[in-house]
């Protein structure tokens, strides 16, 4: 693989860091903004210190400096954003747009993959609200990178197994249910799981491939396209657990999200279309869209089983 120079703005994040380890493992130079805003926050501090000691170069830029964040973009070939679009942590995609204006100016980026990896935002015009907010909100993003003229690749990676594997895909907690599991109507509905880590993979294999340029990579590694109803029996067979199953119909799903705040109203509205909808998997991958796994055979993705065996 060509080697590159390649940033990271929000390399201390749930998949940001994830990302960094994947690109030095690939032998790119990388770097990460450190942005003064961390303030005394220790935490982030000593994980950029730690990509520091493992290679990593940290650049002092800011969202509130556009000079600092042209300079930190010169330094580079490939830029990728990983900063929060979830309700329940912090939700800043639109931040993006100054990120965009210093690529503009910088003009020597050959590729930005901005913060997606999550549904298809192209594909979720119809959501609910407050969650649409999330999609529209990529959106805007993607048209100003488009207006730009700024070379992209969007990724989409569906369903982070932290968030929706551990728990069955359950609300409310991380973990496997003990006694019963909720399914979303009868719990058919094909969903795509992933490990974080493979998604941090896929997104460096991608960042100098022709073949995704101005496009879309979809990552459905095939062994990993599921029902929930599967994923419950995954986990049976692996801690020999029955679980007593509940059906939750598509109005009783609904009607729940009035008692909600707005961010559990955000997240249950994505969940929504995920196990009721079907939206990761009810559309073919257009001629503006690639899929991971085929033009990249030879990562060795982790299958559910496998993810799942920690949490025993």
């Amino acid at each position: 693989m060509e080697k590159s120079k390649v940033l990271v703005v929000g390399g201390t994040g749930y998949l940001g860091r994830r990302i960094v380890k994947a690109s030095l493992e690939e032998g790119h130079e990388t770097y990460v903004v450190q942005r003064p805003e961390i303030g005394l926050d220790i935490e982030k501090l000593q994980m950029l210190l730690s990509f520091k000691k493992q290679g990593a170069i940290l650049v002092k830029a800011s969202f509130s400096d556009h000079k600092s964040l042209v300079e930190a973009v010169k330094k580079v070939d490939i830029v990728i954003c990983a900063i929060s679009g979830v309700h329940f942590r912090t939700h800043n995609l639109l931040m993006q747009l100054k990120l965009v204006d210093a690529i503009k100016e910088a003009g020597n980026v050959k590729r930005f993959l901005p913060s997606e990896f999550g549904m298809d935002p192209a594909q979720m015009g119809h959501a609910l609200e407050p969650g649409r907010e999330t999609f529209d909100q990529k959106m805007v993003v993607r048209r100003a990178i488009e207006e730009a003229n700024i070379p992209f690749t969007y990724v989409s990676a569906n369903c982070f197994g932290g968030y929706f594997v551990g728990n069955l895909s359950q609300l409310k907690t991380l973990t496997p249910p003990t006694d019963k599991v909720h399914l979303y109507g009868d719990g058919n509905i094909k969903v795509i799981f992933m490990n974080e880590d493979d998604v941090a993979t896929y997104t460096i294999k991608t960042i100098n491939d022709s073949r995704t340029l101005n496009k879309t990579l979809y990552l459905r590694p095939p062994e990993n396209i599921l029902s929930q109803k599967q994923l419950v029996e995954i986990w049976e067979k692996l801690s020999g657990n029955k679980l007593q199953q509940i059906s939750i119909s598509a109005e009783q799903f609904l009607a729940s999200m009035n008692e909600m705040d707005y961010a559990q109203k955000a997240g249950m509205g994505h969940f929504y279309h995920i196990f009721y909808e079907g939206c990761l998997t009810n559309f073919e991958i257009g001629k503006d869209g690639e899929e991971a796994s085929d033009l990249y055979p030879e990562v060795k993705y982790t299958r559910m089983d496998e993810y799942l065996k920690i949490y025993l």
